[in-house]
């Protein structure tokens, strides 16, 4: 079985070519993806050359673990899921490239387990799953945030899961003007904010110099938690040493996480409504994904692979 994917042959340089998919097994799924999702964090450090060492990592790859579609095709342990639709964390099934994301394709083989079923009404907002996990899955670790620094797609994700679990309203600082709209919590402007006591200051902005900027804010004993991905951070000593300032990394997402994610918007407490920026056919991957990475305006990129 062969398949259209997006793949990444080196830094800065995509192609969209048919890659030949691994055989599907008894317990496996074919899926047909709809909407897959560009993630700008992890994919843009790929896309730079700047993404460290990691296992699975390296050229050419498959982006994505950010997808939505139907299941098409079962091994025979699974066929009773034939016709469900699916949130795909990525795919690891093709023979030319390696597959550590792999969801950027019209069709991709996984594991049964791996596919999450969703309600299909969600469309492309379903592409956002993996995002609210992540956002859950940083509360979960580091407690509800009084500040969240950048209200790009996964600052926005966890403020409005802070609110929707009842957690409170957090502060959000986000540097570029057009970013600065909330949904029930405050987005301003950090020069703006002279407040110095914060207990829990959550990063959503990946920017390198974060723990400096963190540290001076907040309260004795306080902790800052890292929800991005970063290549390399440092930091001044004498502002943490003085703070008694901890720092906690909030890692991948659990399911227990999507599970959470998923209960919030069923019972409507979380709206994904507004969030995906732009949108794009598949077949125009070689400029979205750089649009995705440098336009300041886009704040979420979907491809849609309905009409390949």
């Amino acid at each position: 079985m062969d398949a259209l994917a997006v793949i990444l042959e080196a830094p800065e340089r995509l192609a969209l070519r048919t890659l030949s998919l691994t055989p599907m097994g008894d317990a496996d799924l074919c899926v047909e993806i709809d909407w897959s999702g560009i993630s700008t964090g992890t994919e843009r450090l790929l896309w730079s050359g700047r993404m460290p060492e990691f296992p699975g990592m390296g050229y050419p790859l498959v982006p994505g673990y950010e997808s939505v579609g139907r299941i098409v095709d079962a091994g025979v342990e699974a066929r009773a899921r034939i016709g469900e639709y699916v949130f795909v964390p990525g795919a690891n099934c093709y023979r030319q490239a390696r597959g550590l994301f792999g969801g950027a394709a019209r069709r991709v083989i996984l594991p049964g387990a791996r596919a999450v079923p969703i309600d299909a009404t969600l469309g492309r907002n379903g592409v956002l799953l993996a995002l609210a996990a992540t956002a859950h899955h940083a509360i979960a670790v580091g407690g509800a945030p009084d500040l969240i620094v950048g209200h790009g797609i996964l600052g926005q994700l966890i403020a409005r899961i802070a609110v929707a679990s009842g957690a409170g309203a957090p502060t959000v600082w986000e540097v570029q003007p057009a970013r600065r709209i909330g949904s029930g919590y405050r987005v301003i402007d950090p020069a703006d904010d002279e407040r110095c006591d914060y207990r829990t200051i959550c990063d959503a902005s990946g920017t390198a110099d974060i723990l400096d900027l963190a540290f001076a804010r907040l309260g004795k004993g306080g902790e800052v938690v890292l929800a991005g991905f970063y290549d390399r951070l440092s930091f001044a000593f004498p502002p943490a040493f003085l703070r008694e300032a901890r720092m906690r990394v909030a890692a991948e997402f659990t399911p227990a996480d999507i599970a959470a994610v998923l209960a919030l918007i069923e019972t409507g407490l979380l709206e994904l409504d507004g969030l995906i920026s732009h949108t794009r056919p598949a077949g125009e991957a070689m400029d979205a994904y750089p649009q995705a990475f440098t336009d300041p305006d886009c704040v979420k990129m979907v491809l849609d692979w309905r009409a390949l």
